[in-house]
């Protein structure tokens, strides 16, 4: 096999100021990576009128499938980033089955939101009926940040309960006996996302099945684990009388299953979660038997290491109520390891002091203090840390790991899955990626709909928490100390947490792999990766060298002081924050320059190679000493 190579965060890019940038000149539109959605798009003529009367025409843009379904004249928006002294923004607003549409009367004011319905976790009512002023009307608080706020005229008669009405029926559906918007949508893709990844293909593309692991389909029908995928990599020497036991013992059913295996030394990772031991201390002989055969799949390694991602108090209090870990005495070699990494709940806060900080107002004076209160990076920090030593106790140490912590569905995931992208680097490519997340996350039963909560109304729902934005920050954070390592930009990673909200598509909609095949969504939806794969090179990273990254595993500095705040991603709605040239027009001029650079490098390999089959077989023995310009090139970065 080829040898694998390994990079420390020691070559990575110096890091940039976690201080915000320079305020921008102009108050430019509220539009996010949604805008980019292709095909054919009708629009809908609105007309309000300005002045004396006189009609004018909006256009209104309308995906396939998307209905109109309310307009509201002379809406006042109270723009939260607008120059002092500017008054509130009037203008038209638009509500349809998918999103949220406002458009300004006045040219000098070109601020457009366009916002998915999606997108909004609550809409309170403000002021009552005698409410002075502009303190009487509609407030909006979305799930990316942002809030808006809209006027209404007591007077003008703008109907406040039709506004409601109509906004919270089309933003959660599901409260109000409705269907998402992903079931409707009608957009015709080139490519079928929903083929992008294949179980039995990407355990077999691991090396399944050998002598020491084996292809199961013991939960093909989901009787073993409902959370599960009905493909799973288990140990070649267990049976699955075995597994039904280890299901009984492990919470929820979800017993220990490979994740990924190691091309060279066979060292695996594989999750699970928490045994039901409780404050009795249980035992399950099958539990141990499988886990020691987990360990004696790899030859070169004599200890498994178990890493609970749980601070070890929380563990000790899950045994009261049957939960637990293992213990040293039941698990022959093996050893422990607490991660430290907070529950949802501590997470769930932490965020919303982030959107504190960011929307509406950014205080430049306190950016730093403010910033550490939240704790975010803290958090951030503390889970690539952990996806470091699981990487570094696989390459290095070539011992197999076993990742677990409560349930294995939040935490778990993102472990795993950083691992993997650390140490495999057909993660770190667009199409691997997807495969990354079909496979960790939508296959290994991550709560979607749980800690999203997409198209219910109930944003005080204690399963709500930012799981999976935590994992994309800690992708962009590596991308970071790695510019050249990944195929995919930070446009690639904005867009996916956009359609994580969105319900535009099937991809994240609903818990696990059996609910979405229970809902036919393959058939009655698409895929955000239909869409990505379409529109394939706004999403490609100009930097990223594919030569230099095969086979190799990345180790980054997980240190609090490498840790970069995602400006891009949290602070964009708000123009001080943002670039002041396009960093998309940027890209595709990087692009356009790369291949125009590749293509001659290859012209002046082929050059070569007719050369030495020229000069015969003298020329030919000496072309071992002459190797192409990109090995050469290879060598030299190397």
């Amino acid at each position: 096999m080829a040898d694998r190579r390994v990079v420390s965060g020691q070559h990575r890019r110096d890091s940039s100021s976690t201080s915000p940038s320079s305020p921008s000149r102009s108050l430019d539109s509220s539009n996010s990576s949604l805008d980019n959605i292709p095909g054919s798009v009708p629009r809908l003529s609105v007309f309000h009128h300005v002045g004396e009367g006189v009609p004018v025409r909006d256009e209104v843009p309308l995906l396939l499938g998307e209905n109109v379904e309310a307009v509201y004249q002379d809406i006042a928006f109270l723009c939260p980033i607008s120059s002092a002294g500017t008054g509130p923004i009037r203008g038209t607003l638009t509500i349809t089955n998918y999103r949220l549409y406002f458009r300004p009367h006045q040219r000098e004011n070109p601020v457009i939101l366009d916002i998915p319905l999606g997108f909004v976790s609550r809409v309170d009512k403000v002021g009552g009926a005698r409410t002075p002023g502009d303190n009487y009307g509609l407030e909006i608080f979305c799930k990316d940040i942002r809030n808006l706020r809209f006027a209404l005229s007591k007077v003008d008669g703008h109907p406040r309960k039709d506004i409601f009405e109509s906004l919270t029926a089309n933003a959660f559906p599901l409260s109000h006996s409705g269907e998402l918007f992903a079931y409707t949508y009608r957009e015709k893709y080139p490519v079928n996302g929903w083929s992008v990844y294949d179980q039995t293909e990407e355990l077999r593309r691991l090396g399944l099945p050998n002598e020491s692991w084996a292809i199961s389909r013991a939960n093909e029908k989901y009787q073993l684990c409902d959370t599960y995928p009905a493909v799973v990599g288990v140990p070649a020497m267990i049976s699955s009388e075995e597994l039904v036991e280890v299901a009984k013992f492990r919470s929820k059913g979800r017993i220990p299953v490979l994740s990924w295996l190691h091309p060279d030394s066979l060292a695996s990772i594989t999750r699970c979660s928490q045994p039901l031991v409780g404050v009795a201390g249980r035992r399950c002989r099958e539990d141990e038997r499988l886990v020691q055969n987990i360990m004696d799949a790899n030859a070169q390694s004599h200890r498994i290491y178990i890493y609970d991602a749980r601070p070890k108090v929380n563990a000790v209090a899950n045994m009261a109520k049957g939960g637990g870990y293992e213990s040293e005495d039941s698990y022959q070699n093996a050893e422990f390891v607490f991660l430290d990494i907070h529950n949802i709940h501590v997470m769930r806060e932490s965020l919303r002091k982030v959107k504190d900080m960011c929307f509406p107002v950014i205080d430049d004076q306190r950016w730093l203090s403010n910033l550490e209160a939240t704790h975010w990076l803290d958090h951030v920090k503390q889970i690539l840390a952990g996806a470091v030593k699981i990487a570094d106790k696989v390459e290095n140490h070539k011992t197999s790991v076993v990742v677990h912590c409560s349930d294995g569905w939040d935490r778990t995931a993102q472990l795993t899955s950083l691992a993997m992208l650390l140490l495999d680097s057909h993660y770190r490519t667009l199409r691997g990626f997807q495969v990354l997340v079909e496979k960790e996350w939508l296959s290994f039963g991550h709560k979607f709909n749980h800690r999203v909560g997409q198209g219910d109304d109930k944003h005080n729902d204690p399963d709500r928490s930012p799981v999976f934005l935590q994992f994309i920050d800690c992708v962009w954070q590596v991308s970071q100390q790695f510019p050249n390592a990944f195929e995919f930009n930070d446009y690639f990673l904005s867009t996916v947490l956009d359609h994580l909200y969105s319900c535009l598509f099937g991809t994240f909609l609903f818990n696990s792999d059996k609910e979405r095949r229970d809902n036919k969504l393959s058939t009655r939806t698409q895929s955000l990766w239909s869409f990505i794969n379409s529109k394939r090179a706004i999403f490609l990273n100009p930097m990223y060298c594919a030569p230099l990254d095969n086979k190799v595993a990345l180790f980054p500095v997980a240190s609090i002081r490498y840790m970069k705040f995602w400006k891009s991603y949290y602070c964009r709605w708000n123009p001080r924050m943002r670039p002041q040239d396009s960093v998309h027009l940027r890209h595709a001029q990087l692009l356009s320059l790369r291949d125009q650079l590749q293509a001659k490098v290859d012209l002046l390999n082929k050059e070569l190679e007719n050369k030495a089959g020229k000069e015969g077989a003298g020329s030919k023995r000496q072309d071992n000493h002459n190797p192409s310009l990109s090995a050469r090139f290879e060598s030299f970065n190397m």
